[in-house]
């Protein structure tokens, strides 16, 4: 029976390869435009968060593979999720890299249990069924492995983000209160610190002026890419200012201080969450030592 389903599974991926050879994929009109507009906003975006680290972990060979996934999606359509892209966006990461570490981790994970039980079953004779459920279970971990650790990444770099964006907010306000436009403040408040947040958000406002656009409809852009909210929040205050004269110096100071009081309670619950993980660390222990100790005794009273 095992035979059967191997030779059925790898006739299955024979006739979803050959396929996959020959049908390209018919895309509507709209998914076209969808990879037109994709494809434009990559040539625009010249800088990436950590774009020589990327280059440098991510090979070329990892990056074609990506491009070769990307391209059977795009032709049917398919788009990563939302979150997926706003993590990419924050860590500085490709589509293409991240497919391609998909997959090659997906394979590893169908391959790693067979490697492992390889010795049982040549030694021992036991059953390849095990480690044919195991390999689909490994596979399905290893393709999901790489997204688990992006978003890892993704939240702790958000959260360094909003730091840096609180303390943009004071500098902003400081710079208006000073008398100064809504440009110059923005890039006033961008010149004081070279930290990768801060550099991202100096390089955004130095594109929007290149394309034509306002800063702030470049910041609330980055904000929807990044998926920070903080951000486009500051854009839809800045964006008041310079239409409607709107006097928000106080609101964003209050926006600042609100931030940090977030941050503070962020910080209070995460120390919190692992002093609890601490207590039960100290408890298994003690409860290991006490078996420790009491299992002679009672070894020799039941005659073990």
């Amino acid at each position: 029976m095992t035979t059967v389903m191997l030779v059925g599974a790898c006739a299955g991926l024979g006739v979803l390869l050959l396929v996959l050879q020959f049908d390209t994929g018919r895309a509507s009109g709209a998914s076209e435009l969808a990879r037109l507009d994709a494809a434009r906003a990559r040539t625009q975006r010249t800088a990436r968060l950590g774009g020589d680290e990327d280059d440098e972990r991510e090979s070329l060979r990892i990056r074609k593979i990506g491009a070769q996934v990307r391209a059977v999606f795009e032709a049917r359509g398919w788009n990563l999720p939302a979150g997926v892209r706003a993590d990419l966006a924050v860590t500085g990461g490709t589509v293409e890299g991240h497919l391609g570490m998909s997959v090659l981790a997906g394979v590893a994970g169908l391959f790693a249990p067979t490697v492992m039980f390889a010795p049982a079953i040549y030694f021992f004779g036991a059953s390849v069924s095990s480690p044919v459920w195991l390999a689909l279970l490994g596979g399905l971990v290893g393709a999901a492995l790489p997204t688990l650790q992006l978003q890892g990444t993704a939240k702790e770099r958000r959260r360094d983000f909003r730091h840096v964006v609180s303390s943009f907010l004071d500098l902003v306000s400081m710079n208006l209160a000073g008398g100064r436009g809504v440009p110059e403040a923005l890039q006033s408040a961008v010149s004081l610190s070279n930290g990768w947040a801060m550099v991202r958000i100096r390089e955004t406002l130095q594109n929007a002026r290149l394309q034509g656009i306002t800063p702030w409809s470049a910041l609330g852009q980055l904000g929807q890419e990044m998926a920070v909210e903080e951000l486009r929040d500051l854009a839809a205050a800045l964006a008041l200012v310079a239409e409607d004269g709107a006097k928000v110096r106080e609101s964003l100071s209050a926006r600042a201080a609100s931030m940090r009081q977030r941050e503070l309670a962020d910080a209070e619950g995460r120390a919190a969450a692992r002093s609890q993980s601490m207590l039960i660390a100290q408890l298994l222990l003690c409860v290991g030592f006490l078996l420790f100790l009491i299992y002679p005794p009672i070894s020799q009273i039941l005659g073990f």
